[in-house]
């Protein structure tokens, strides 16, 4: 998230966002949409009552009772595969309560941006989304319906706003936002929604360094290579960089394969170095 989160809390967040893209892995449209709703929907139960809440992130308490406490609280409302992956979540450690509910939003804002780059549509609504902010941070009338009215107003004003042609993903994103300004600023809130869809894009970016062009099949076969991996449509930024002499490095989420004839020849150089 853009707030700031305690130590513990950023650890987390980074292990948190890891279980995301396995959950999504091979995902459709539809079942990802899902698990970002049932996210959302757990992560507003957790802001609306500081109890439970307490309860979840309670460092002391033993994950066996903090996951009978979440079967009892959603499991008759939510999927197996929200209720594993907040199990989870919730059993690492949280500098704060509240961060939790922040890392929940973030999950569930990339799991419906996954649900977008399945669809090819991921462009797309990080620019509706970006249209709609600017929309109402600049129209004081709009603005005030948005952070003032009932929830039915807001829902029809919402569609109004985007119109008949707008993604699903952004028409549940900005109704869900409107929802739940949690305290923020109109301008605070859409740019961490902003945020949370450009982290997943981050995540959908490999960057492969070779030392010389790919042809168009090597690039073709990374490509199909890199989306197995990921399940689902990843995009390839390659770079050409003479320095790494040979091999290939990729750098994808939060992993990096080097296997550059650079990077062994200095692994070879550091291993004789201890050796003398």
């Amino acid at each position: 998230m853009r707030a700031h989160l305690g130590g513990s809390s950023r650890q987390s967040l980074v292990i948190a966002r890891g279980k995301v893209d396995a959950a999504v892995k091979g995902a459709t449209v539809e079942s990802a949409t899902a698990l970002s709703s049932e996210l959302f929907f757990i992560g507003d139960t957790f802001e609306s009552n500081i109890a439970i809440r307490r309860a979840i992130t309670d460092p002391s308490r033993e994950g066996a009772s903090k996951a009978a406490l979440l079967k009892d609280l959603f499991g008759k409302s939510v999927g197996a595969t929200a209720l594993t992956l907040v199990t989870e979540v919730s059993a690492l450690r949280w500098s704060a309560t509240k961060d939790l509910v922040q890392v929940l939003e973030q999950l569930a804002i990339e799991a419906q941006a996954s649900a977008a780059n399945i669809a090819g549509e991921l462009d797309r609504v990080e620019e509706e989304i970006f249209t709609v902010s600017r929309a109402v941070a600049t129209n004081y009338e709009l603005r005030t319906a948005l952070t003032s009215s009932a929830s039915v107003a807001k829902a029809a004003l919402v569609k109004e706003l985007l119109g008949k042609n707008s993604s699903q993903s952004t028409l549940m994103l900005v109704s869900h936002l409107v929802e739940n300004w949690r305290s923020r600023s109109v301008e605070s809130a859409f740019a961490d929604y902003e945020y949370a869809l450009a982290a997943r894009r981050n995540r959908l970016i490999a960057l492969v360094r070779v030392a010389a062009p790919l042809s168009n099949a090597q690039h073709t076969r990374l490509i199909d290579a890199l989306t197995k991996q990921a399940g689902q449509p990843v995009r390839v930024n390659v770079e050409v960089d003479k320095s790494i002499v040979g091999g290939v490095s990729i750098k994808y989420a939060d992993e990096l394969v080097d296997g550059s004839v650079s990077h062994r020849l200095a692994g070879a150089g550091r291993a004789l170095a201890g050796s003398n």
